[in-house]
């Protein structure tokens, strides 16, 4: 864990390079190494293709992040690393953003260890390095 979930309208694909957006947000996440093991980061895409936006009169688009980490990390380094994301999301769409009408926006969901089932030898890659 850490996993990113990033919806964001159809309206937008050809000019939001979601594959970069998420090396972004991998990138931002991999330097805090610290607190989140490398070999549990996870992040992905959704695009919405059924959708409306305000009032519904313009084309309005929206992106949407959502981090879910597991409990035990203090509150200075949550907000740290949310802070750290949201201006790496608001980075990636600055110029989308300057020319058309676009909401941005991120949650932190914080779960509890128990009931979640995990199965991964991906971490092994990362212990000694």
């Amino acid at each position: 864990m850490p996993h990113v979930i990033v919806e964001y309208t159809d309206n937008i694909k050809k000019e939001a390079d979601i594959p970069n957006l998420l090396k972004k947000v991998n990138s931002v996440l991999i330097s805090r190494s610290d607190i989140f093991p490398t070999g549990g980061i996870r992040s992905r895409a959704i695009e919405l293709q059924d959708y409306r936006v305000a009032d519904g009169a313009e084309n309005d688009a929206f992106v949407h992040t959502v981090l879910k980490i597991g409990s035990g990390r203090s509150d200075v380094d949550k907000k740290k690393i949310c802070d750290e994301l949201f201006e790496a999301i608001k980075g990636h769409f600055a110029n989308l953003f300057a020319r058309r009408y676009l909401a941005l926006s991120m949650e932190l969901i914080e779960f509890s260890e128990a009931g979640t089932y995990k199965h991964n030898n991906i971490h092994k890659r990362f212990r000694n390095s």
